[in-house]
């Protein structure tokens, strides 16, 4: 794959359609000679950003798209998943896995922290509709960086 190159997906705001941008974000890697415990990471991490997207960011509207940008270089993969919300401003906070467990927590509510633990860089950032985003980074050889 030519380093530098970019592919832009719109997703209909419609819970199923992740898998699109998985699938897209899991090509890519694969041709960019990424590992497959690494592609599964990857997946997972897309997966979570385009649910959090569709059902927070665009409320499940089916009038708004959800738009990944995959972006390629020499050593990494980068994918943005973009929203029409007004974005998040906090930090994720490390949920109590017990408490989920135990059922005294809501069982949901871990997408950022695990988007977080399966990439090697995660960024949320606000903007006006249509520019909500989430950064996600995922370098090539993890184990020599």
């Amino acid at each position: 794959m030519k380093s530098g190159s970019s592919v832009h997906v719109h997703l209909p705001s419609e819970l199923g359609y992740e898998k699109v941008a998985m699938s897209t974000a899991a090509s890519m890697a694969a041709l960019m000679g990424f590992s497959k415990d690494r592609i599964e990471d990857l997946k997972t991490a897309v997966a979570e950003a385009c649910i959090n997207a569709i059902e927070h960011g665009n409320h499940l509207n089916n009038s708004l798209s959800v738009g990944v940008v995959l972006s390629s270089s020499d050593d990494q993969l980068e994918v943005k998943v973009i929203d029409d919300g007004a974005g998040i401003n906090a930090k994720p906070s490390i949920p109590d896995i017990d408490r989920k467990v135990h059922g005294e927590e809501d069982p949901r509510g871990m997408g950022m922290f695990l988007i977080q633990a399966l990439v090697d860089e995660a960024e949320w950032h606000q903007g006006p509709p249509g520019k909500s985003f989430v950064r996600l980074v995922i370098k090539l050889d993890k184990e020599n960086q």
